[in-house]
This record gives C-alpha cells, sequence and structure tokens, in this order.
C-alpha cells in the first residue's frame, strides 16, 4: 500500500542531499550548502492546468541555464485530459514532472483541497528554497497556501492580475495567491499598481513581463498553415463557467455563432467542459460551417490564431496571445484580469451581449478593426529576468 496519497503517482526518484531548510521565519533565509553536491538552490514548480504549462516552460529553461539551480516539477493533474495536459508536456519541452499527484476534477473546494492534501508530503520531502506558481488556477492557490503555513518562500509569475469581479474563482485564486507571496512577478506595469494599491511592499514586486509571451515567440517558427486561407475564418474558444455551464447562455452564444457562421467558417476547437455541456443540450442545431473540433496542441493553435481574421474566446491567455499576433479578439466577458490588452492591444469586450458581439464581428471583417500594439517587455525575455530575480534574492 502507499504510504502517502501521492505515493502511487510518484515519478522516479531524484537525487536529494539537502538538509532541512531554516524555517523559522518567511523572510528570504536559507539553510548552509554542503558545496561537494555542487547545487545552491531547489526551485519547485507547481503547474496543474494548460497555461500554467506554457509560463512555466520559459522559466524553467532560463533556470537551467544557471549553474547549481536544481528543479523539480510538480504536476497536480488538474488538467488530466491528454489533449489538455500531456500534448503541452511533449510540445513545449518540459520534462516528466517529478511528481504527478493526478488531482483530476471536483468542485473548487474539493479540488483545492485535495492538492493541498497531496501537495503537502512533496514539500516536506523535496524541501524547496522556494515554491514558483503561476497564473490563478486552483493548483496555484492550494501550493501558495500550503507552502505559506510550511514557512516556506513562494513566488508568483503572473502576480498582480486583477478583474475586480470576486464571482470568478480565479480571482480569489489571484488575491489570495498574492497575499502570501514572497516574490511577485507582475507581466504588466498595471499589476505593479494593484499590489502596490493593496498595500504589498515594493520590493516584493518585480515587473518581468509576461512569459506567456516567450513561449509564443519560441515557438511560433514551427506553428505552420493549416489548411484554411489566411484570414479566411473565425477562431473560437469557450470554457469559462459563465458561459458555458449554464446551458440558457451557452445556447445565445451558439445562435450568435451560427449567424456568424453564414457568412465565414467559424473554427470551434472544444474544450471539454464546453463539450460536456453541449452532450445535455438538445435544443441547439449547428450550421456546418460551425465548424467544432478536437483540441489542439499549442503550435497547432498558435498557427489556427496567427491566421485567423478574428478570434472570439473568454481565455485570459488568448487575450495576450492575439494582442502579440496583432488579431483582433473579442472577448465574450464584461470584465477582464488583462485590461492591458483592451487599453494597447486588439482586444475588446464585449460581455454576454450577442448583438454587439455580431455587430463587432461584422465591423471587424469589414476591415474596421481596433489597431494595437504590443506592450512594454512582452519580448521573450521575461523568464530569464525571472532567473535573474531568483538568483539574486535567493542565493544570499
Amino acid at each position: 500500500m502507499p504510504s502517502s496519497p501521492i505515493e502511487a503517482q510518484r515519478m522516479p526518484a531524484f537525487e536529494d542531499g539537502y538538509h532541512q531548510a531554516n524555517c523559522s521565519s518567511k523572510v528570504m533565509h536559507y539553510p548552509t550548502r554542503d558545496s561537494a553536491i555542487g547545487e545552491t538552490m531547489k526551485v519547485l514548480h507547481v503547474v496543474g492546468a494548460r497555461p500554467n504549462f506554457m509560463k512555466v516552460a520559459p522559466v524553467r529553461a532560463a533556470l537551467a541555464e544557471r549553474q547549481g539551480v536544481h528543479q523539480v516539477l510538480v504536476h497536480t493533474g488538474q488538467h488530466y485530459d491528454a489533449f489538455m495536459s500531456d500534448i503541452f508536456f511533449r510540445q513545449l519541452d518540459i520534462p516528466e514532472p517529478n511528481f504527478n499527484l493526478g488531482v483530476g476534477s471536483g468542485s473548487h473546494a474539493q479540488q483545492t483541497a485535495e492538492i493541498m492534501m497531496r501537495m503537502e508530503p512533496v514539500i516536506l520531502e523535496t524541501k524547496p528554497d522556494i515554491v514558483l506558481v503561476y497564473g490563478d488556477v486552483n493548483s496555484t492557490v492550494a501550493a501558495a497556501l500550503v507552502c505559506s503555513k510550511l514557512l516556506i518562500p513562494i513566488g508568483h509569475v503572473e502576480a498582480g492580475l486583477r478583474s475586480f469581479d470576486r464571482t470568478m474563482p480565479e480571482e480569489i485564486n489571484r488575491v489570495l495567491t498574492d497575499r502570501v507571496a514572497d516574490l511577485l512577478f507582475t507581466p504588466s506595469a498595471d499589476g505593479d499598481e494593484n499590489l502596490l494599491r493593496e498595500g504589498v511592499a515594493p520590493e516584493k514586486i518585480h515587473l518581468v513581463g509576461n512569459v506567456m509571451i516567450d513561449t509564443l515567440i519560441r515557438l511560433l517558427p514551427h506553428a505552420g498553415n493549416n489548411a484554411l486561407a489566411e484570414k479566411s475564418y473565425v477562431l473560437v474558444t469557450l470554457h469559462r463557467p459563465s458561459n458555458v455551464d449554464d446551458s440558457i447562455e451557452l445556447t445565445k452564444i451558439l445562435e450568435a455563432l451560427n449567424e456568424i457562421a453564414s457568412g465565414m467558417d467559424v473554427i470551434f476547437p472544444i474544450h471539454p467542459r464546453t463539450r460536456h455541456m453541449m452532450r445535455e443540450m438538445n435544443n441547439v442545431s449547428l450550421t456546418p460551417r460551425l465548424r467544432l473540433i478536437e483540441p489542439v496542441g499549442y503550435v497547432e493553435f498558435l498557427g489556427l490564431q496567427r491566421n485567423a481574421a478574428l478570434v472570439i474566446t473568454d481565455s485570459g491567455g488568448i487575450q495576450e496571445e492575439s494582442t502579440y499576433l496583432g488579431v483582433p479578439c473579442l472577448t465574450v466577458r464584461e470584465n477582464t484580469e488583462r485590461p492591458i490588452t483592451v487599453s494597447l492591444g486588439t482586444n475588446l469586450l464585449v460581455g454576454r451581449d450577442m448583438q454587439k458581439l455580431k455587430a463587432e464581428t461584422q465591423k471587424i471583417l469589414s476591415g474596421k478593426a481596433k489597431t494595437g500594439t504590443i506592450p512594454p517587455l512582452w519580448d521573450g525575455y521575461a523568464g530569464r529576468r525571472i532567473a535573474d530575480v531568483l538568483v539574486s534574492k535567493v542565493l544570499i
């Protein structure tokens, strides 16, 4: 029988050789190293959902270039569908995780609690110097809370983003993680402003740029063209509970997409959450030009995005990617935690007003799309900046 909740999913062991960390204070205070081992810092990364994989890849790669840095990768299993998880490890050149917690689905409370229970023995065993968490998923806040209780320093990559909508579980995750984090790595200046307004000490905040854009820049040359002609289709992604868990709202969206598809192909890779709800709905017939496809890999999706005439989404990451690519984006949400994609980028919020969605779509397809610019520090070097901060702050 396994001796802990994670033992059955444990990946092959790695060499440790560390002493117990000095946890008398949560301030950056670390143990004496054994110079014979040749390692000076152990960094543990926690990932669990698709967006995390694109964010961890450049940070891990940048740290791998630093001498003496030992890295541990924990996959919580929050996304367990192969299309939503395994394929990204392969495409992003991320190694097999040292631990896979195999958490799976559940309510927000159940999933967060399960991750916490399975994460604690991993932290106690590996004794990291710092734990890096990414974005705003349940895995992020769960790992941050565990580390906070164990007095292990936390770095939050993509800190400071706010939608100011507490009905969104992700907003709660963002706020709580930032409150307990020791190093806060922000992707844009609005993140710094939010954290300072909330009373976070300035020395904890580091504006490093957008790690998702690091990955996009690295893999964009590998994103081939698809069979559809450039700018000949609209690309759609939907997964937010407010849009897809309510059959009435999802029906309205699908009806609007049907109308849009009367004049142009609409390509719709189906998120498992959306697919599940659509299977339970019997009152919506889709036009042939509204083409539902299975989820695609990250590189394939980049190709679809780059060549689309328009992206319709409720994903924060896609708002960022479309801004960098210069592709018009209509976001089916009332708010966004990435306002820089609206103020500087190509994004426009349409809420759940389907008349506005259709009107803005027609405006874009008639050549009247808003133009945008790429935000500062979205240049492909955010991962290296994070590595610089970690080396300067942790190696003391």
